[in-house]
């Protein structure tokens, strides 16, 4: 039996053009049912059904649009693809079931058997080895180059080369990448710029602005905020998207209809969560580079840091990961580290909560020693995902380490 409401009520769509990403953020992408709620629904269903079988032809047949199975078309999915696309400001958004899902999709969608990549030394740990092993399999070459070296860009740019990959602000040194002059470099060459956004966000910077094709985000870090479930998604033109989702539907690297709920209502909260994180994060900087026990801070929140204003033009928000080296090596980094009481040591970052972690053996271990002498990854570097605990409490917990270091 089949229910509906006795009247028929008619609701506006919301009208959002032009309006702000801490607007977008909470309103964008909606799709109200005829139960006419408020609050974002979720739609926990593996298919859908049909009134004829001419109508189930003609969705399989793409003649309707329309869904059809929850592993390429879902409700739930649908509008935080649509929320996010909107607060990034491109066209379509493709969901995925981890950040690392939608690098890959945007890679096996795009590139092919001897295609070239060129990828920034500082990415993600498994970034690097998804590119320097895996995709390597299949004919696709990767050079990596310094972010903050144009020239090195330039001398790895080939005929063949159809992609450059990077993220900025890099993990976990906070080096900030010039995306208009890499976007310039990538289109002169007939190659696609794709930025890994993770660390800042669309509240804080927006790379299609700056030459950017493809805008790509681990919905794990902040756009989820609280550490609840694992997701990605790849933003860009439908053209390119176009490409991806066909990958995704045929492999299936899907966003659950929950963990797409859980980043919707993730992304209502996110543009004053990441103002609360870039205001702990620089206070906290600034502290950790008066203490004698620290031989550096990587910050691009610091005026010491080498692209401040850089980032002051590409960003509106310096972001809350920092990263820092205590004098010694290993054995100093795991004791500051194993002394503090309140703050997570995981490897997880964009949580409300703070999150510490030694990348060498962590988020970068997989690399091997020469890889990560080049991309700075040293055995005193401590990585923090400053969260918005009150930051006196923070200070206090850090402390802790810089007493066991005296020790």
């Amino acid at each position: 039996m089949t229910f509906c409401r006795d009247e028929q009520v008619w609701i506006p769509e919301s009208d959002l053009e032009g309006m702000s990403v801490d607007t977008l953020a909470v309103r964008a992408g909606q799709i109200r049912t005829g139960q006419l709620e408020h609050s974002d629904p979720i739609f926990p269903t593996s298919s859908f059904v049909y009134g004829s079988a001419a109508q189930a032809a003609a969705r399989f047949g793409g003649e309707e649009p329309g869904n059809i199975y929850s592993r390429f078309t879902n409700p739930t999915v649908q509008a935080f693809e649509a929320r996010i696309a909107a607060m990034e400001g491109g066209e379509k958004a493709v969901a995925t079931a981890s950040g690392m899902a939608a690098i890959l999709s945007t890679c096996m969608a795009l590139l092919q058997s001897g295609d070239h990549v060129v990828c920034s030394r500082g990415v993600f740990g498994t970034t690097n080895v998804l590119f320097q092993k895996y995709l390597a399999k299949f004919g696709v070459e990767t050079t990596f180059v310094n972010l903050t070296d144009q020239a090195q860009w330039q001398s790895a740019m080939r005929p063949e080369t159809r992609m450059l990959f990077i993220e900025t602000p890099s993990n976990p040194l906070c080096e900030v990448a010039d995306m208009a002059a890499l976007a310039e470099l990538a289109h002169t060459n007939n190659a696609l710029f794709v930025v890994d956004n993770c660390f800042c966000t669309p509240v804080l910077q927006r790379p299609f602005e700056h030459g950017a094709d493809i805008v790509i985000h681990s919905a794990t870090k902040y756009l989820d905020g609280q550490g609840r479930c694992v997701g990605g998604v790849a933003v860009g033109p439908a053209r390119l998207m176009d490409e991806v989702y066909g990958f995704l539907r045929s492999a299936g690297p899907t966003m659950s209809p929950f963990n797409a709920w859980v980043f919707l209502k993730g992304l209502e909260t996110l543009p004053i969560r990441m103002r609360a994180h870039c205001d702990n994060a620089l206070e906290l900087a600034r502290w950790l580079e008066q203490q004698p026990a620290v031989a550096e801070v990587f910050y691009a929140g610091l005026k010491s840091h080498p692209q401040h204003e850089l980032a002051g033009r590409q960003q509106s928000g310096f972001g809350g990961v920092l990263s820092f080296r205590v004098k010694g090596g290993r054995e100093e980094a795991w004791s500051f580290i194993d002394a503090t009481r309140m703050i997570s040591i995981t490897a997880n970052l964009g949580d409300v909560k703070t999150t510490i972690t030694h990348p060498a053996t962590t988020t970068h271990g997989r690399l091997s020693p020469e890889d990560k002498v080049q991309a700075g990854i040293t055995e005193n570097l401590i990585r923090i995902s400053v969260g918005i605990e009150a930051v006196g409490d923070l200070k206090t917990d850090l402390q802790r380490g810089f007493s066991a270091l005296e020790t």
